[in-house]
């Protein structure tokens, strides 16, 4: 469960603690502070799929910053209708990685999507399709929006078909060799 803006549970304090780690590896930083991708590898693809991927590396919005501090600037990527935020720990994301790193990914929506229908699945699921293939995947996110590792099976441009709490989205997210 998430608690309020003053409050840190233990999964806020995880959050933090690996975005302090994480970050430093992740991100690089340009002359006026704003954190930039290490590689435009996500860049590259993008521009040679037609993928809609759009990597932000900006403050992350008030309602998805819970358990950072300061100006959370960290890769993330919006879904299509605004309501869930994919927070990109590793970046680019990548088919293999060879340095024993993860694709970790937090997702968060927005607390107005949580649904008030107690039938109503929570888990995240995620179903996966490379883009100009029939390629399909899924992952599961158990207990919904949270600190996850998605891993899918080819590089290139997956769009994702998200669902949780009886709420869907869509976004577009790429990955590297």
């Amino acid at each position: 469960m998430r608690t309020g803006r003053g409050e840190m549970g233990s999964w806020g304090r995880w959050v933090l603690a690996s975005s302090v780690v994480l970050l430093a590896g992740c991100t690089t930083t340009t002359s006026g502070g704003a954190a930039a991708p290490t590689s435009s590898a996500a860049t590259t693809a993008s521009a040679a799929t037609g993928c809609a991927a759009r990597v932000e590396t900006g403050s992350l919005p008030d309602w998805a910053d819970a358990g950072f501090s300061g100006d959370a600037r960290v890769p993330h990527v919006f879904g299509a209708k605004g309501d869930i935020v994919a927070v990109l720990f590793a970046h680019p994301l990548r088919q293999h990685r060879k340095d024993g790193s993860n694709n970790k990914i937090l997702w968060v929506a927005r607390a107005a999507t949580t649904s008030p229908d107690p039938t109503a699945p929570a888990t995240l699921v995620i179903t996966a399709t490379l883009d100009g293939t029939d390629t399909r995947v899924t992952r599961e996110v158990a207990g919904g929006p949270g600190p996850s590792i998605i891993d899918l099976p080819q590089p290139g441009c997956w769009r994702l078909d998200l669902r949780w709490s009886g709420h869907t989205d869509t976004m577009d997210l790429v990955y590297a060799p």
